[in-house]
Formats: C-alpha cells, sequence, structure tokens
C-alpha cells in the first residue's frame, strides 16, 4: 500500500450487532470532522464486527476506534469474539515490536471486552442499570492524562452500562505497565466499590467506560427508550432527571467532553503516526 507522509487510515469498529444506536453515528461524526478539518490525508473505514463478522487487518490501518454495544461482554461462543481478542492481542503484540504504532480507543462493551482479555479487573453485572449524565473522577493518573488535560475534576460524561468493572488487579496493571485514570462517581450512601470508567492500556490505547463521543442530541434520543428514562429516574429522581434534560447543551458537561477526548485521541496519534512513518 503507497502511502504518503500525511496518511492517516482510521478503522471504526461497530460493535453494536445490528441494534439502532446513537453511539455509532457520533464515532462517525468526529472520524468525519476530523477528516475534513485535518491537515492530514485522513481515509475511514467502518468494520460491521459483531453481525456482519467483520474484522480488519491491522496492518491496513493506523487508528481504531471500537464502540459500545448491548449485551453481555463475556464469551457467549461467537466466531467475532476470539477474531476481537486476536484483534486486541495483535495490537498489543505490533507496539512491543515496532516502531510504527497502532492507535486504539475502546468504548463501553469494547473496553469490557479489554478490560477482561487483560484479566485486569472483575467485569459483572451491575444491581441496576447506569443511565445518564453522570460525574466521572480522574484518578491522580488521570490528572495527568493528555486526554483529559482540558477536562474539569469532575467532569461530565453520558454513561449507559448493565455491566461494570471493580476489584481492579492491581499487579496484573502495573506488570503490564497499565493505568486507571477515572472512577465513578462517589456515593455516599451505597457501600459498593466504585467501578473503573477508564484505563489507559498503554501510551497507545485508550479506553473509557463511559461515552465520550456522546452528543445532546443523541442523549435525548435515547431517553425515549423508556428503559434508559427509567434507570435515570430511578438514579436520580425526576426533578434531577428535569434538571439533566435541562442542562443537556451545557457547555461544560458533554459538549465538552465530547470536544474533548475522541478528538485530541485522533489528533495525537495522526501526529505521532506521520512523525514517524518510515519509508522503505
Amino acid at each position: 500500500m503507497n502511502m504518503s507522509k500525511n496518511d492517516v487510515r482510521i478503522a471504526l469498529l461497530d460493535m453494536n450487532n445490528n441494534h439502532p444506536n446513537q453511539g455509532m453515528r457520533n464515532i462517525k461524526e468526529l472520524s468525519k470532522a476530523f477528516q475534513e478539518h485535518s491537515e492530514y490525508e485522513v481515509s475511514v473505514e467502518l468494520f460491521d464486527v459483531r453481525y456482519k463478522n467483520e474484522m480488519p487487518n491491522i496492518e491496513d490501518f493506523d487508528i481504531f476506534i471500537s464502540s459500545g454495544g448491548p449485551g453481555n461482554p463475556h464469551r457467549e461462543g461467537y466466531e467475532w469474539e476470539q477474531k476481537f481478542a486476536d484483534f486486541l492481542t495483535q495490537i498489543w503484540e505490533h507496539n512491543k515490536t515496532n516502531e510504527q504504532k497502532k492507535y486504539l480507543f475502546l468504548v463501553c462493551h469494547s473496553f469490557q471486552l479489554a478490560v477482561i482479555h487483560f484479566g485486569i479487573a472483575n467485569v459483572c453485572k451491575r444491581k441496576s442499570y447506569s443511565f445518564g449524565v453522570m460525574p466521572i473522577h480522574k484518578t491522580e493518573d488521570g490528572e495527568k492524562d493528555f486526554l483529559f488535560k482540558n477536562l474539569p475534576e469532575p467532569f461530565y460524561a453520558v454513561d449507559s452500562r448493565a455491566y461494570q468493572c471493580i476489584e481492579p488487579n492491581d499487579d496484573k496493571i502495573n506488570a503490564l505497565g497499565m493505568k486507571i485514570v477515572a472512577l465513578e462517581k462517589i456515593r455516599p450512601t451505597v457501600h459498593l466499590e466504585r467501578a473503573m470508567m477508564a484505563v489507559r492500556f498503554s501510551d497507545e490505547i485508550f479506553g473509557t467506560q463511559f461515552h465520550p463521543e456522546a452528543d445532546p442530541l443523541g442523549f435525548i434520543k435515547n431517553l425515549e427508550d423508556e428503559k434508559n428514562k427509567q434507570a435515570m429516574i430511578e438514579t436520580f429522581g425526576m426533578e434531577k432527571y428535569l434538571e439533566t434534560i435541562d442542562r443537556m447543551d451545557d457547555d461544560d458537561k458533554i459538549v465538552l467532553t465530547r470536544a474533548q477526548i475522541i478528538p485530541r485521541f485522533l489528533q495525537l496519534a495522526s501526529e505521532q503516526i506521520t512523525k514517524n512513518l518510515v519509508f522503505g
């Protein structure tokens, strides 16, 4: 494949299993915006991992964004599950031995799959479904992370999940050089461990339990789903639910999170890729 110094090839991995989803629309929009406004020659290709069993060849791309999606993150015997596990291993191994790195961003369901794959925490069902705009707390490592640099403490993001990543295996995390960079909100009245909300798996691989791609329009659309609406009212109460709807367009909440995390990831990755391109 002929590449020029400014070529950046992005693969989007759709993990929604043919379920209608706002997140994938949001990820496509962010990728398209980056493509249109970037100083690089950016190509974007979409792969339907779970429904069509499509998987990118890692040699053909520089940057991968893998979406959220429905269902159980633990193995259920589908062909794509092993393919996705192999994909994670290939990127990890490639980055250990190559100067030219591959960059990967994992959202929600994909994040849980990676946590299971690397064996760094217990991924289990929550007591109840979590849905809403939640405060996300940076850890000490998170305070130093480039992707969170312009976000307040706490920052706000859309949370939508039936599962959680808890009981981190610190020995394994340290041995692999990973860092937990965000935790869920503090709940003084609930005696449950705070779930991991973001992990820096490596310099090139980053994952979030929350949805950094979410926008106000998509969030409101998701609230048309009765399960999401009830989950949110259950979590916050009706007054808080109405207040959240009212705050959707606040510049310092999900609008800011969307403008920062994935765009910064794409920009940094592209800078590194084009800087390191080796010509044979």
